[in-house]
């Protein structure tokens, strides 16, 4: 299968091209700065390059999410507005499209698994421009998947792991949230899972929509810092001796989080058979890797 990636060079999308080469796919990787998704003619000719494609996958997105809160045109500009284009790219070119977007459309009141279905109520610039794009991509082009994630880490870019790793070996202690309620997603497994997807996509029109991702085991940011540092101490010497839990409001940032996100992937698991595992397990296999590097 021929596929185009956008935002190849990410976090996740670094994922997606390594596995669907391994599939003996041929992905097409577009990102900065030879392609801007918030340029029509630049994104057009991303497509014009690709050549006959099967699906194209959204990887990119302004993620900085506490930035957003002041630099909101480029929030939407990437979030929305690129996707609309995206949209009406893939509507001409009769190419479905899958995008990832996030568990900040919510607001974190519910005390039960999201849903996909559940009216999302963003809190912040980031969860607005994502609600927005995702409300773009169903306007225009009809033959999609929005597969949403929640607490996403990995080897590649900057994440929550490697930042407890990296403060782990500056500070004898570290103050963490602990009234937080999420699912950490290692990036390889949601990139596999969007494969999974993009694979089945032919045979699968009855099941365009939206979908939740996440790993297994809902925890809080605290509860994951100490499983992080723990894992770690095996490969290397680490400072910190004293990991404290503290509240949201111990430790305030521009923009609010949701107090509970934790994602409901039934639909996704039984629509596309994809099953999931542990974060823990997902975690293990990272560091592994991270530090045979």
């Amino acid at each position: 299968m021929r596929l185009l990636i956008f935002g190849s060079n990410g976090q996740l999308g670094r994922d997606l091209m390594a596995q669907a080469r391994a599939r003996g796919w041929q992905p097409v990787g577009a990102d900065l700065p030879a392609c801007d998704i918030t340029q029509a003619r630049s994104l057009n000719q991303a497509f014009d390059a690709a050549g006959r494609i099967g699906v194209v996958i959204n990887a990119a997105a302004y993620t900085a999410v506490d930035a957003a809160e002041s630099d909101i045109e480029t929030a939407f500009a990437v979030n929305r507005d690129a996707v609309a284009l995206m949209a009406q790219a893939c509507a001409r070119h009769g190419t479905p499209l899958i995008h990832v977007s996030t568990d900040y459309v919510f607001d974190g009141l519910k005390t039960s698994p999201y849903l996909p279905e559940d009216p999302v109520n963003p809190q912040g610039v980031y969860g607005r421009s994502k609600a927005e794009g995702e409300a773009a991509l169903r306007r225009h082009w009809e033959r999609h998947v929005i597969v949403r994630t929640s607490w996403l880490f990995g080897l590649y870019g900057a994440n929550f792991v490697k930042t407890m790793l990296r403060l782990g070996k500056e500070r004898d202690t570290l103050r963490v949230v602990d009234d937080q309620v999420g699912c950490p997603t290692y990036a390889a497994d949601l990139a596999a899972a969007l494969l999974e997807i993009a694979a089945q996509d032919a045979d699968r029109h009855d099941a365009w929509g939206t979908y939740h991702f996440c790993n297994e085991v809902p925890v809080t940011w605290y509860a994951f810092t100490r499983r992080i540092l723990a894992l770690a101490r095996p490969y290397e010497r680490l400072r910190t001796t004293e990991i404290l839990p503290i509240l949201t409001t111990h430790y305030p940032l521009p923009a609010p989080r949701p107090p509970f996100s934790v994602l409901d992937c039934t639909g996704l698991e039984h629509t596309f058979g994809i099953t999931r595992r542990p974060w823990e397990e997902a975690l293990k296999e990272m560091l592994g890797a991270l530090y045979a590097k």
